[in-house]
Parts: C-alpha cells; structure tokens; sequence
C-alpha cells in the first residue's frame, strides 16, 4: 500500500513539475514569437510599399550571411535543422545569441523576398529561449533536453496557430519513426501556452475554407493513394535541390560573400523572368490553392528553386512555409490532370501530406490537417500522409534527424545514425524474390509496351 501511495504521489509531483517549467517556456515563447511575426509584418509592409524591393535581395542577403557568420553561426539556414542537431549532439545547449540573430536575419530575408519560411525562426526562438531558461534554473541536462523539445514544440503552435500540431512535431521530427513520449505532456502545455499567450497579444491565424471533399469509395481511397505517392516523390524532388543548393553555393572558391550576392541576382531574374509569386513567404499562393483556384503548373518547381538557393547561399528562415505552398501546389496540380471537383480539396490533403513526407512526421501532419482544415478531411489526409512518409523513404529534409525505423521489412538499414550522415542511406534488398518479381513484371510490361 506504502509503495502505491509513493508512486502516485511522485507521478502527481512530476506532473506539477512539468505543468511549471512548460508554462513558463510556453510563455516565453508565446512572448518572442509575438515579437517576431509583428516585426515581420511591420517589415513586410515598408518593404511591399516599394514595387520592386525584390531588386534589394543581392545586398539584403549579404547582410543576413554577415551577421549571421559574425554573431552567431548556429542561426544559419533553416533554424530547425540546428535544433535537432543541438538536441542530438549538446542535450539542447543553444547560445542564447542565436535568438536576436535568428530573428533579424529571418525578418530582413523574408521582407526583402527571400523563399524562406517563419516556422523555423521560431522553433530556433523558443529553443534558444529554453535553454537560457535552462541555464537560469540550473536545471540537469536530461531536464534541459526536455526544455528544448518544449521550446520547439510551442514555436510551431504558435507560428502557426495549431497548439496540438505543433506540440506533436516537436516530439516526431528529432528521429525518424519514434515519438518521445517522455515529452509529450509538457510539450503539450508548452504548445498551448503559448499559441493562447500570442493570441492574447494581438496574433491572428487565417482560417482555411471548407471544401468539398470526396466521398470514400474504392475509386477515391485509391486517388489519394496515389496523391500520397506523388507526394513523396515531391518531398524527394524538394530534398535533393536543398542539397543541391547548399553544395552548390559552398564550393564556390571565391569570397564567402559572394554567394549571397549570386544567389540574389537569381531570385531577382525568376522574380523578374517568371514571376514574384514564388518568393518571399508565399501565403498568397497557399491561399489561392486552399480556396480551389488553379495554380500554375510550375509552381511546384519554381517554389522549390528559390527556396533552395535563399537558403544555400545565405539567406535566413525556415522550410515547413514553402514545404506548404509545394504542397498545395503538387495537390492543385494533381487535381487539375486527376479529378478538377475536388482543387481545394487535393491543394489540402497536399499541403499536409508533403509535410509529413519531407519532415517523416506523418502523425503531426494528420493532426495538422485536422486543426486546420476540420476533422471531416482526417482519413484522407491520414492516409496520403502516410504514403508520402513511405515513398520518401530513408531522407529527410533535416539531416541530423535520426534513423529510428526500417521503413520496410524488405530494405535492410542501420538506425540509430543521422539520416543526412551519409549522404544517401545504403541499404540491401532482404527479399530478393520479392525485388526480383517486380523487375520481371516491368520487363514483361515495358516488352508488351513495345510490341
């Protein structure tokens, strides 16, 4: 009986415990965040009031690489990326510098029009803020650890006005197919804390249209099948040109400020050549797809472009912004050539659906989808999640998030180890017979093809 009565009431302490230092970090950064989506907006709005301000990106990006290389190195690219990496390697150790940085290089990239997103600034925000929580209180690294997945989780609640969402993405994204339990709870308060605490200040959320969704049936379940799958594949498409960018810019052997300066010139000739609508955050495009219009058929790829060279050759922000506009673009395309009923629909499920494939966290997507979009679309977009989290397989658009899981039984890989360690994962087929039918049904299939 003595030893129930104990247990019980270390629980109950843990939890009080856990209510206390996950309330004061969802206040923190409920209180941070607000400052950096208001400065963003402020900063927006002088920059817009010049036709072409685009013009500026050479010299604005020179100016975010510089201040980031000289105040505070881990503020570079999309702030998330080297969250996880703290969280892995420093049990959440994060200079506190990283966060006035973070958030002046993100607002300059982004206003001047930068293809970046808001998200990750304020993951790298409310993680730095935690840690410097962690450092007043003295608290022991695995407590300190804890802090930072809090930090993280309520920086995408309130970035993004889904506390439940971002709670679950906080403790999904670190390794690939785990979720930390441990975490949960407080990362739970952390995320609802503060997206009531940013609301409290001023912050407003869009609310998405509802849309017509299609009714199940044999024909539908296999259309988002199939939208999954693309989805992924997309994901792969995104992956590949954010390394692509990043390799590109860093072999130049040429002065280190010289990147920022090429990448810009680029941007400013798609912006000049294709079209503005691919730069800076692009939530007018994300809109124009979540209400059923058509998107252009490019969309995708020139999304994915500039994304790729703001962020390899200097430029300061997150990736889940843009992840998003890809998304909607890939489903508004897809039902375009597919089925055009149901634009606002597929633009939804996309959206959510190429999160959970190019970050490998298709739990917190499918809630997403839910907070966002209502709990009608949830089997849809559960199931193209989960698609898209298999077809991209063992990538990540977060190398340092760790391998958890074998993806499938037939494709043997070491866990354990960063997913971006290696550049791509090395893996053997364990069912060769099964590797071997489906060679031999697409030889028969491309002969008849022929024929």
């Amino acid at each position: 009986m003595q030893q129930h009565l104990t247990e019980q009431i270390t629980l109950f302490a843990s939890v009080l415990k856990w209510t206390f230092y996950a309330s004061l970090v969802g206040l923190l950064v409920g209180l941070g965040t607000t400052g950096f989506l208001k400065s963003l907006a402020w900063t927006t709005a002088y920059y817009a009031s010049y036709p072409d301000y685009y013009l500026f990106l050479p010299a604005t990006l020179l100016v975010c690489a510089a201040l980031v290389r000289w105040l505070a190195p881990d503020a570079a690219g999309h702030g998330t990326e080297k969250v996880i990496e703290a969280v892995h390697k420093r049990m959440g150790k994060i200079p506190l510098a990283v966060v006035p940085v973070k958030l002046v290089a993100t607002v300059l990239t982004l206003a001047g029009g930068g293809s970046a997103g808001k998200e990750g600034p304020c993951a790298q925000i409310g993680a730095g803020l935690a840690s410097g929580l962690a450092d007043l209180m003295r608290v022991e690294d695995r407590d300190r650890r804890k802090l930072v997945i809090c930090g993280i989780s309520a920086g995408f609640a309130t970035v993004f006005g889904t506390p439940i969402a971002g709670a679950l993405f906080g403790v999904e994204v670190l390794v690939l197919g785990q979720v930390f339990y441990d975490v949960l709870f407080p990362s739970f308060v952390a995320g609802i804390i503060g997206y009531h605490v940013a609301t409290s200040l001023g912050v407003s959320y869009p609310h998405a249209p509802s849309c017509l969704l299609p009714q199940l049936s044999s024909f539908s379940f296999l259309e988002i099948i199939l939208l999954g799958a693309v989805c992924g594949l997309v994901s792969l498409l995104l992956i590949e040109l954010m390394k692509f960018g990043h390799r590109s810019f860093e072999r130049l052997s040429w002065h280190w400020s010289l990147a920022p300066l090429l990448g810009g010139g680029i941007l400013i000739l798609i912006g000049t050549l294709v079209s503005t609508s691919y730069l800076g955050l692009g939530l007018e495009g994300i809109e124009t797809g979540l209400k059923g219009e058509l998107l252009p058929v490019g969309a995708t790829f020139w999304k994915s472009v500039t994304t790729s060279i703001t962020l390899g050759c200097g430029g300061s922000g997150g990736i889940l912004t843009p992840i998003f506009f890809i998304g909607t673009a890939t489903g508004n395309l897809f039902a375009q050539l597919v089925n055009p009923s149901y634009l606002a629909a597929f633009s939804c499920i996309g959206m959510v659906a190429l999160l959970a494939g190019s970050a490998n966290t298709p739990i917190a997507a499918s809630v997403m989808a839910m907070e966002l979009f209502g709990p009608q679309i949830a089997p849809f977009a559960a199931l193209a999640c989960m698609v898209s989290f298999l077809i991209v397989g063992y990538r990540s658009i977060y190398p340092s998030q760790l391998l958890g899981i074998q993806k499938s039984a037939s494709l043997a890989i070491a866990t354990g180890r960063p997913v971006g360690s290696s550049g791509h994962p090395v893996y053997q087929p364990r069912d060769k017979t099964l590797a071997k039918s489906l060679l031999t049904s697409l030889g028969a299939y491309r002969n008849r093809w022929r024929k």
